[in-house]
């Protein structure tokens, strides 16, 4: 556990791919992000929907048009998971209102397992094998990530879907494999 006094803090953090989950973390009265990546734990001044906010806004959107995005795509309105990066496969979703002080947030890659401990708590198994106990009901839990995994779901169809066409539009007549093929012949005749 680290000594609160003993913290630095970061200005400023944008979501990336090694990003688990955003906690709130209190200090001297003031809501801040305590952020655990897969190897380190940071914490930035910052709350943690401010965090999300900015990482949505650095990959081109905001939390409130992410959020209008999951509603159109899902139906989901109340504690709507969002795609932060869809490049990259980044998803998050809250463990409570994001207005919440309390609201956690959630890579949906990084979780590995979760299940029900006692006084109706969860605890998380992270990828990399940390876990994370939480005053959030199992099947609370259950649903945001399920709920995630159906945005996920949506987003790969569509942008599958959209290469397709892609692909049908640069190779009418099936010319991929062929194109590709003289490629690496030309490419190897350099070597």
């Amino acid at each position: 556990m680290i000594a609160k006094k003993d913290v630095k803090f970061l200005e400023r953090y944008v979501v990336n791919g090694e990003t688990m989950a955003i906690l709130p973390f209190w200090q001297a009265r003031n809501l801040y992000g305590k952020i655990i990546e897969i190897h380190k734990e940071l914490f930035v001044k910052m709350k943690p929907a401010k965090i999300i906010d900015l990482s949505c806004r650095y990959y081109g959107s905001s939390l409130k048009g992410r959020k209008i995005g999951t509603k159109e795509l899902v139906g989901v309105t109340h504690k709507p998971p969002i795609v932060i990066d869809p490049v990259n496969t980044i998803y998050f979703f809250p463990t409570a209102s994001p207005t919440k002080p309390y609201c956690t947030w959630f890579s949906h890659a990084h979780i590995s397992s979760f299940k029900k401990v006692e006084h109706d708590r969860t605890c998380i198994q992270f990828i990399n094998e940390q876990t994370l106990t939480l005053d959030i009901s199992h099947t609370s839990f259950g649903n945001q990530f399920y709920r995630t995994a159906q945005l996920r779901t949506v987003v790969s169809s569509r942008i599958e879907e959209e290469q397709r066409k892609m692909n049908m539009l640069l190779f009418p007549n099936g010319q991929k494999s062929f194109i590709y093929e003289q490629i690496i012949r030309d490419l190897n005749k350099g070597n």
